[in-house]
């Protein structure tokens, strides 16, 4: 099969691997679909890597076992490889297993992780089916693009009572519009690169502030009333949007985080949560019970669609990582088969 593999910096190319087969529970897909996130930080870093991407479309190619899936079914591809047993899988909360595998460990051999691949191996309870006429990119949007700010505004009952802070308009943080619209809440954003403004604004966004505006803060309290926003979500994964977040929020006030980062953030526990009252937490994905929701927010929301601003054949991925280091792009979808 044909898989991409990072070769120096700025440099990916399609390789051949063999292909993976399935084993006990786990199933093969034929991937249609590859979202790409944020595997253009590999490419430009040049660390040689035959292991891209975490999100996946596609359709079911072999079993080993009777199981939940059958050859045929159309699937979406959950990230990681979580232990399926424990109470957290259980539960739905698989992204955040404590005992997850990997296919290297199953097989013994890494072939079948990558995304960037035609084939990958899975197991059968991490591929949800998708609808027979949702196309395979929409179903795409059910991962990475909806997924994370998704399950931050369902804890945090995000609604159209609410005005909501969502800060860096990446492809996740342009999703998070998509499902603040849909709920209905009033959306101020906030990015600092134009093409992401005006993209935030035609998916639903009132306002878009820059954060490199000194008086951005002041500009926040002027469209709350002096209060603050009723809740904040930070896509970025810096330090100087998730402070932002803080500062911004109205006193009882909810903050999510679903921006990676490894930073660390000043926050005083006296001034910044007990005299604000507010409640702070980190949301990587979504509970997988809610997948039939996310699937709704793709049916229903008149701009979803629009997420999707760029599709390539695997075949052009080196073109395909340029554009996406250049944050001028929404949601990028990868075609393995063209």
């Amino acid at each position: 099969m044909k898989a991409v593999a990072i070769t120096g910096v700025r440099q990916a190319e399609l390789i051949d691997l063999p292909e993976p087969h399935a084993r006990g529970h786990w199933v093969v897909v034929k991937v249609h679909t590859a979202p790409m996130c944020t595997e253009y930080k590999a490419w430009l870093a040049g660390a040689p890597t035959q292991n891209l991407g975490h999100e996946a479309v596609g359709e079911v190619v072999e079993v080993a076992q009777p199981g939940r899936l059958h050859v045929g079914d159309r699937v979406v591809v959950m990230p990681l490889y979580a232990c399926g047993q424990c109470q957290l899988c259980l539960s739905g909360d698989f992204i955040h297993c404590q005992n997850g595998t990997s296919v290297e460990a199953f097989t013994g051999s890494p072939v079948g992780s990558s995304t960037y691949a035609q084939y990958l191996l899975k197991p059968d309870w991490m591929a949800p089916r998708i609808p027979e006429d949702m196309p395979y990119d929409l179903a795409g949007l059910a991962l990475c693009a909806l997924g994370p700010s998704f399950g931050a505004m369902d804890r945090m009952n995000v609604t159209a009572l609410d005005t909501i802070l969502i800060t860096g308009l990446g492809p996740v943080g342009l999703g998070a519009v998509v499902n603040a619209a849909y709920r209905g809440a009033r959306v101020i954003a906030m990015d600092s690169v134009p093409f992401r403004a005006a993209y935030a604004r035609r998916l639903g966004a009132e306002t878009v502030l820059d954060p490199n505006d000194t008086q951005a803060l002041q500009a926040v309290l002027e469209l709350t009333t002096g209060l603050g926003v009723d809740k904040a979500l930070d896509c970025s994964g810096t330090v100087a949007a998730q402070r932002f977040c803080l500062d911004a929020v109205r006193r009882r006030g909810q903050v999510a985080f679903v921006g990676e980062c490894n930073e660390p953030l000043e926050l005083i526990v006296s001034p910044d949560l007990l005299r604000k009252g507010i409640a702070v937490l980190g949301s990587w994905h979504y509970n997988l019970n809610l997948y039939p929701q996310v699937l709704q927010v793709i049916r229903r929301s008149p701009v979803a669609a629009q997420l999707i601003s760029h599709t390539f054949p695997l075949s052009q991925v080196q073109q395909a990582l340029a554009l996406s280091a250049t944050h001028e792009t929404a949601k990028i979808m990868l075609h393995p088969w063209e």
